[in-house]
């Protein structure tokens, strides 16, 4: 699907940003009777701060009591597990400890325990260094005890972006896809966000940009925050290690944040992650040698076993960071304008209660919202995590149709039905690195260098917008043709 530039007719609302709180806006506010639009700047949703971190459901035990992000965390988490649950998203309910090295994260635990319960968390224990190696036998050596957290999860935070995006663009959303907004002009009415894709006219806006909110928020004329890329590198270690670490195992955090983690995925791999590096670039995701050595030193005191395993893939992501201790969700009424800014890794699991808190906010600021009676049904997404049925296991599947049983992609068993699919869904792989997020295409050992040539000839065939060309230029012969002819 190749976004049309939209230069004529108004929408209710324009959310700004692709990513999993923009497209749980979307989906949220298209459950009323309004006419939505999705403007994001990249060619695909999910393709920024939402597609790379560490992909933990969290409980929120761990929030500062009392903010905005430890009720909406708290509060998403419910939401989220409910909405994967009817969707389809993989989650596996891994739990979690959070494993003290010295006396003074010793000392910290009891505290994190009572902010847990502060936070309405009532299920973490303490334990003792023999009941943390007893759950975690390849621990390194050293660990003075630990924290348990048992509803703490992973989950594919992919899919999570792909699901609320179909949704939104099932209840109606239009998807406007390579609109970076570079300018804003307000009128009486309404506001028109310009782009190089053409004119956006909405009579509200919600900013949810991530790494560029504070960009549009200036756009509006405020000037209340600045956010700070911070890039986390990760390593992604072979399935064979996941033996290794069947549950999540964090750190006590600190001010910066919730430091190094090791964590089984949802795709059957382990990863160790992240560091947290301030930057300028707001576009920075290379992977670095001191971060590649930062993460070995970690990796060698919390498990050195895991270390003598195979690296798949090593990968950053940047952190919207601001310099305000909260979500900044704020609405400017007379602007017609809501700003959804600050939020941290935290909004994989909170987007849901974002987009809940934000539609009470532009209900109070004045936004006429009337609920649908016509919903249609979440939308059932394809399973890519280890824990459920992958297509080329399924022989009734297979039976039906073929293609499910042709593998294309070896490392991760992804098959020609997968990827056909991928290119034809209501928001569809537009290019390989989107097919990778729906897919796990090319996600595997060798990266893409066995399959790599087969996927793209797949996604040259079933590719839509190849489809339109090569319809084009069939037309455009039989039109040469029949010229020929006449002469």
């Amino acid at each position: 699907m190749t976004p049309a530039p939209h230069t004529h007719g108004t929408y209710d609302v324009a959310v700004i940003g692709g990513g999993i709180v923009g497209a749980a806006l979307a989906r949220e506010l298209s459950g009323h009777q309004l006419s939505v639009a999705l403007v994001e700047a990249r060619g695909d949703i999910g393709d920024g701060t939402s597609k790379a971190n560490t992909a933990i459901l969290h409980t929120g035990f761990d929030a500062k009591p009392g903010t905005l992000e430890s009720r909406l965390v708290a509060r998403g988490y419910h939401l989220l597990s409910e909405y994967a649950e009817a969707t389809g998203i993989p989650v596996e309910h891994t739990g979690a400890t959070l494993v003290a090295w010295n006396d003074e994260e010793l000392a910290a635990l009891p505290g994190l325990k009572e902010k847990a319960e502060a936070n309405g968390y009532r299920h973490c224990r303490l334990i003792d260094a023999d009941e943390v190696y007893r759950s975690l036998p390849h621990l390194g050596e050293g660990a003075l005890g630990g924290l348990t957290v048992p509803d703490e999860s992973i989950i594919c935070t992919w899919t999570t972006n792909l699901a609320l995006a179909t949704d939104a663009r099932r209840r109606g959303t239009t998807l406007l896809l390579e609109h970076p907004v570079t300018a804003v002009e307000q009128h009486t009415d309404t506001t028109t966000l310009r782009t190089p894709a053409g004119d956006v006219h909405a009579r509200w806006v919600v900013n949810a940009a991530g790494l560029g909110a504070d960009h549009i928020d200036r756009l509006f004329g405020h000037d209340r925050f600045t956010v700070t890329p911070r890039r986390g590198e990760l390593f992604v270690f072979d399935k064979l290690a996941r033996p290794l670490a069947d549950q999540i195992v964090l750190p006590v955090p600190t001010s910066r944040g919730k430091g190094v983690l090791i964590s089984p995925t949802i795709y059957g791999n382990v990863m160790l992650g992240p560091t947290a590096e301030d930057l300028t670039d707001r576009t920075d995701t290379a992977t670095s040698e001191n971060g590649y050595d930062f993460l070995l030193t970690k990796g060698e005191r919390l498990m050195p076993r895991l270390l003598t395993e195979e690296i798949t893939a090593s990968y950053a992501g940047l952190r919207a960071a601001i310099d305000h201790p909260d979500y900044l969700i704020e609405a400017s009424p007379e602007q017609r304008y809501l700003l959804v800014g600050g939020i941290r890794s935290t909004g994989l699991t909170a987007g849901i209660a974002i987009a809940e808190h934000c539609r009470t906010l532009l209900a109070d600021a004045g936004l006429a919202l009337t609920p649908r009676a016509d919903l249609p049904t979440p939308p059932r997404m394809a399973n890519i995590g280890e824990a459920g049925q992958r297509p080329y296991q399924n022989a009734e599947l297979i039976a039906e149709d073929p293609a499910y049983g042709t593998i294309v992609c070896y490392c991760e068993r992804v098959t020609e039905g997968e990827i056909r699919d991928a290119c034809r869904t209501p928001v569809p792989a537009r290019d390989l690195e989107g097919l990778r997020r729906r897919t796990r295409a090319m996600n595997g050992r060798c990266q893409g260098f066995f399959c790599g040539a087969a996927v793209a000839a797949l996604h040259q065939k079933h590719d839509s917008r190849s489809q339109d060309s090569r319809s084009q230029d069939s037309r455009s012969q039989d039109s040469r043709s029949q010229d020929k002819d006449a002469r």
